[in-house]
């Protein structure tokens, strides 16, 4: 199901790491003569400008934290270069092990501007991409990476980011061919009359209407609600066995977690689950606990998304994939989300 880390780490990973010592040692050495600096320079300043002219409290506290703020990331900033290609080495030997790829740096795409327009992600002032993994799995092309979204909120002197979404989004092929577009998205969101009047008939979304879809699946309707431009094919896509899997996985992540749209022949996939992939540290005695910790977050949401896909005929994906990636049937979904490697999503939109 996942990379054997042991292997990693008793082959040109550990071999690498090994070598890293020098580095990191280096960047904390670098980290802790910019702290001397700073103080030397800086508590000289601040006392002067505390104690000495009769300026407005607010000026010298405005001051004070644009000072300690950049002097604090200057000082941080070699500790920071060396966790991050510490990380990018684990996380790419990750990635090699299963044969797929891996980039820190990420460049969203249509997939996210998709994610935007059907409400899989709320809507945010500020974004940040990391942490992207891509190749085939199970035969599909598959594609994931971690989004983190942040609102302003307050005014004034109150003003402050607020994280809406920290979680992945995945695109994936999808393993039977369609031509609608059909959204799951969590059940109520869509109302009449401002919330006022029930549940709408159809909802629209940048201008391409998506009609409700009813379901024979009585547990499915609290959990998820479908809409989609073709009611045959959405029923097609979303049957009952594929409705009692998407109940197990909502199980497997603990709640309001998992949001898709299929369109184009493939399917995006949002999910809440926290920061991850932080396999990066100035202290090398973690590397091996941080890469197993990274290998099962990976597993667990790349398992999440073939679970949630179809070959051609039908039928739900499982088995040895040429990925190295192994994916148990997606029924065990529902037993505790031990077939995800336990459940780490957040309260959803």
């Amino acid at each position: 199901m996942r990379a054997d880390v042991n292997k990693l780490m008793g082959g040109e990973l550990g071999s690498w790491l090994d070598a890293q010592q020098g580095m990191r040692t280096d960047a904390k050495e670098k980290a802790s003569n910019r702290g001397v600096k700073c103080a030397f320079i800086l508590l000289p300043l601040l006392a002067l400008m505390w104690f000495g002219p009769s300026w407005d409290g607010s000026i010298k506290f405005f001051i004070t934290l644009f000072l300690g703020i950049s002097a604090g990331s200057w000082i941080y900033a070699p500790i920071q270069k060396a966790k991050k290609e510490i990380k990018i080495g684990i996380n790419s030997a990750i990635a090699g092990e299963l044969g797929v790829h891996y980039d820190h740096d990420v460049e969203p795409g249509d997939e996210f501007e998709a994610a935007k327009q059907y409400g899989l992600v709320p809507h945010y002032n500020r974004d940040g991409f990391e942490d992207q993994w891509f190749g085939e799995i199970e035969g599909h092309d598959f594609r994931l990476y971690e989004a983190h979204l942040e609102q302003r909120k307050g005014s004034g002197k109150n003003k402050r980011w607020v994280t809406v979404f920290r979680g992945a989004i995945i695109q994936m092929q999808f393993g039977r061919r369609f031509h609608s577009t059909t959204l799951l998205q969590r059940a109520g969101k869509h109302k009449k009359w401002f919330g006022l009047g029930g549940r709408a008939d159809h909802a629209n979304f940048d201008g391409h209407r998506l009609d409700y879809v009813d379901q024979v699946h009585p547990a499915f309707e609290d959990v998820f609600e479908v809409w989609s431009d073709d009611q045959v094919e959405a029923r097609t896509l979303v049957d009952p066995t594929y409705v009692e899997h998407l109940i197990g996985i909502e199980r497997a992540f603990s709640g309001d977690a998992v949001r898709a749209i299929f369109r184009k022949g493939e399917m995006i996939i949002a999910v809440e689950s926290g920061n991850l992939f932080e396999s990066g540290s100035i202290d090398a005695s973690g590397d091996r606990e941080r890469a197993e910790e990274t290998a099962k977050q990976f597993a667990s949401l790349a398992q999440l998304a073939v679970a949630i896909n179809k070959t051609e005929r039908g039928h739900e994906s499982a088995g040895p994939s040429s990925s190295g990636i192994v994916v148990d049937d997606a029924r065990n979904l529902g037993a505790g989300g031990s077939a995800l490697g336990g459940g780490f999503g957040r309260k959803g939109i």
